[in-house]
């Protein structure tokens, strides 16, 4: 009688790894919806993917994937809302782009620890925007000489906040969605290449 081995190849690296490819991908399409406004800083459906990512994915991976995104722009791959490249780092929207790493951390690390409802996961995407306001107002102030910490919130700030509390709500709703979607796909994943 033949015996069976147990499965031991664990194929969890290769789901990560899609999965942050994935939030990736989407960050660089998101960044082409561009709502353009009398601000240095353009409308685009990013902060919903980066919100998206850290919530779906967890802290470490959500993180990983808008990494990857920020190495792609210096590595001068004009994945930008602009599609600057590597320029984009030092232009007005150069902080948000590095803020969208610990933003997805912080929306994923407080989803981890308190996100079964929905208002918390929200809350929870709020402080990602905080993050990504933080990050991108002060890179703002800095490469725009003249510019008051005024003028870094009314054109770097001020407009996004309504929109961006959209954003996290849409994010929140979509969680447990998109996670579930994520586990379906895993599981189909694994019993093919078990077969």
């Amino acid at each position: 009688m033949l015996r069976t081995l147990p499965q031991t190849r664990d194929y969890s690296q290769l789901y990560r790894l899609a999965g942050i490819a994935l939030f990736t991908a989407l960050t660089i399409i998101s960044a082409k919806i561009v709502i353009p406004i009398n601000s240095p800083v353009p409308i685009t459906l990013q902060v919903l993917v980066v919100l998206l990512s850290g919530m779906v994915l967890g802290r470490r991976d959500g993180a990983l994937s808008q990494l990857a995104y920020f190495a792609l722009i210096a590595a001068n791959v004009p994945v930008d809302a602009y599609g600057n490249g590597s320029s984009a780092i030092i232009r007005s929207t150069g902080g948000y782009l590095i803020g969208f790493i610990p933003a997805a951390y912080v929306a994923g690390l407080l989803v981890e620890r308190a996100g079964t409802r929905l208002w918390q996961r929200w809350l929870a995407g709020i402080a990602g925007v905080a993050v990504i306001y933080l990050c991108g107002a002060f890179v703002l102030k800095i490469l725009s000489p003249g510019m008051t910490w005024l003028g870094a919130w009314g054109n770097g700030v001020a407009p996004f906040i309504v929109i961006d509390i959209v954003k996290a709500l849409i994010a929140a709703g979509l969680t447990e969605g998109g996670r579930r979607a994520l586990l379906m796909r895993q599981n189909s994943l694994e019993s093919n290449l078990m077969q």
